[in-house]
């Protein structure tokens, strides 16, 4: 009897999607353009996540010896900067090293080349190039080199003012996941206020089928299940949808994200790596959605 029943709710949802049929688009229109909305929110937040650890794995300090320094003094100052628990690397460059690195730096640069050559001896010395866990620790390693001791050892200290880059990309993307989410609750306010309508009419235009089907002895539940069964299947396609438009969307941008984060497929494996995670979240966002406008234009509409 269950089953029999549960398969009527079922034929009763579908005819009434049938008989509704523009509102039912409609609604599944709205809460497709909600889903992406907040699929765009979490591909800028990926996105700005991965562009911050770039632009902080090219941060770095760099230490420049004077020729005058020993192999001792040198090695006293690695070591001392190796002791910090920020630091996560630090790299040491020779002098002829660093020569040729000038060298390959400016191979287009005839001019700087043949300067270099007049000079007749290298004019670059040892340089000491240290990686931090966080571009803000960079001043304490730069403050803790600013001692007397170790003026006639270093040359330099050299670093770029990186945090203003991470800060205006930061900025710009907290600007852009605004216009998202905003633009993600007003189409939630807008699916909610269709679905609603969308039920009140199916009530309305099937009260006498419903006063019928009360007569006879039918349940509240029922009565209500079709409208339920809607709620659901408006979730179903509007979640299928959204990730066949995410799934292409991502093929189509990943060779441009590609160029800049020199990472193939980046937003096609994020979505996939994460699929089941985004799926049943907003599948389960969408259905109480669903559901609780439905039932609050039930409660309004069908006196029980």
């Amino acid at each position: 009897m269950f089953v029999f029943s549960f398969f009527r709710i079922i034929k009763f949802a579908f005819q009434d999607l049938v008989r509704n049929f523009s509102l039912s688009l409609m609604t599944v229109m709205i809460l497709v353009l909600m889903l992406l909305s907040v699929n765009t929110l979490i591909a800028i937040r990926a996105l700005t996540n991965e562009a911050t650890s770039w632009v902080k794995e090219q941060i770095d300090v760099s230490i420049y010896f004077s020729h005058d320094a020993s192999e001792d003094q040198i090695n006293e100052i690695v070591d001392y900067i190796n002791s910090f628990p920020e630091v996560v690397s630090a790299e040491f460059h020779t002098a002829d090293q660093e020569l040729e690195k000038f060298k390959q730096d400016h191979k287009n640069s005839p001019t700087i080349l043949s300067s270099l050559d007049e000079l007749g001896e290298n004019p670059l010395g040892p340089t000491l190039v240290v990686k931090t866990r966080d571009p803000g620790d960079y001043e304490k390693i730069i403050s803790s080199l600013s001692v007397p001791e170790y003026e006639k050892i270093i040359d330099a200290k050299t670093f770029g003012d990186t945090e203003v880059v991470i800060d205006r990309v930061q900025s710009i993307t907290t600007q852009v996941e605004r216009l998202s989410f905003t633009l993600s609750i007003l189409f939630a306010v807008i699916a909610f206020i269709i679905i609603f309508n969308t039920i009140r009419v199916a009530i309305y235009t099937q009260r006498q089928e419903i006063g019928i089907k009360k007569l006879v002895g039918a349940t509240n539940w029922f009565v209500r299940g079709p409208y339920l069964m809607e709620a659901l299947i408006f979730t179903c396609i509007s979640i299928a949808i959204t990730a066949g438009v995410v799934y292409f969307s991502s093929l189509f941008l990943d060779p441009y994200v590609s160029i800049v984060f020199q990472k193939e497929a980046f937003l096609t494996n994020y979505f996939t790596s994460n699929i089941m995670w985004l799926l049943s979240v907003q599948f389960g966002a969408v259905l109480i959605l669903n559901i609780l406008s439905g039932s609050l234009a039930m409660r309004k509409y069908l006196r029980t």
